[in-house]
Formats: C-alpha cells, structure tokens, sequence
C-alpha cells in the first residue's frame, strides 16, 4: 500500500478542528451579524431619538418587507418606521435572547438570521413578550441591509428578566 495514503486520514481528521474555528473564529459571518443585530436594536432601542430612529433606518432596505403575526405586513421602509414610530419609539425595548441567534448564509447575496427576542417596558420596567424572528440580511456593495423582517409567534414571556 502506498505510504501516503496512509495519511490522508490523519490529514482530514486533522483538517477538521481547524474547518470548525474558522466558522466561529472573529470576523464569522455569525460574528457579523451578531453585531448587525445588536446595532440595528441599539437604535430601535433609543429610536425617540430623531438621529437614532434615522440610523434605525439606515438598517433597512427602502422596500423591505416586515410581517408581524399580530400587527400585520408594511411593504415599505417609510411604513415599518411610521408604526415604529408610533407604536414603540420611548414605549418598549428589544433584547435578543442570549444563545438564541442562527445565522445561515446565502450563497451570493448575504445571510438569514433566526432567534427569539423579548420587549420590555420601558415604563413598567418589565418585559411582557417574546416572539421568533427571522431577518434576511442583504450585502451590496460593501453594505447590509434587511430586505425581509418576520417577526412572530408572539407570546407572554415566562423567563425572568434581567
């Protein structure tokens, strides 16, 4: 038998830990997406803020699509910023819940993001709902942008709130 087939599969099984860091290593696209996340909601959590609801916009494809299981569809950027706006702007905050975010790419266009998140009272300090969400993210040109936003199976929370 040929001796360097004798190490084809100690070089795969070693090839594997490192396949493994690089999907988690700094700079994944989970990575990116987390921090995505995390900045989109910073605005939308201070959004009474006229340069933060703006930078809240900035997120979001002109077109974007957002279905809400209890509030219904906006088609528009213009639409989902007017009920957010309204309906939480100085009323409630978004958390993401800890180890909750999937992120899955797609191939030559971005990414999907998945998880649950809760929205807290700012009045009441407590946090009522938590639902599912999917995003899908968009990279053009250097920039993300959600073009698809479903936010759903809304329920009361049962966890306890920090």
């Amino acid at each position: 038998m040929n001796s360097k087939l004798l190490y084809l599969p100690l070089l795969f099984a070693l090839s594997l830990p490192a396949a493994h860091a690089a999907e988690n290593a700094p700079g994944s696209l989970h990575d990116t997406v987390a921090a995505l996340d995390h900045d989109m909601f910073d605005s939308f959590n201070h959004c009474s803020d006229p340069a933060q609801l703006a930078r809240h916009a900035s997120y979001f494809d002109p077109a974007v699509e957002f279905y809400h299981d209890t509030g219904g569809v906006t088609w528009t950027r213009e639409a989902m910023l007017a009920n957010t706006r309204k309906n939480a702007c100085g009323n409630y905050t978004r958390q993401l819940l800890p180890g909750t975010l999937q992120v899955f790419p797609i191939k030559d266009f971005g990414a999907i993001a998945r998880g649950q998140h809760r929205f807290c009272d700012l009045k009441g300090e407590h946090c009522d709902g938590v639902a599912d969400f999917v995003i899908i993210w968009r990279l053009r040109e250097g920039q993300w942008q959600a073009t698809r936003v479903l936010s759903y199976a809304h329920r009361a929370n049962t966890e306890p709130t920090h």
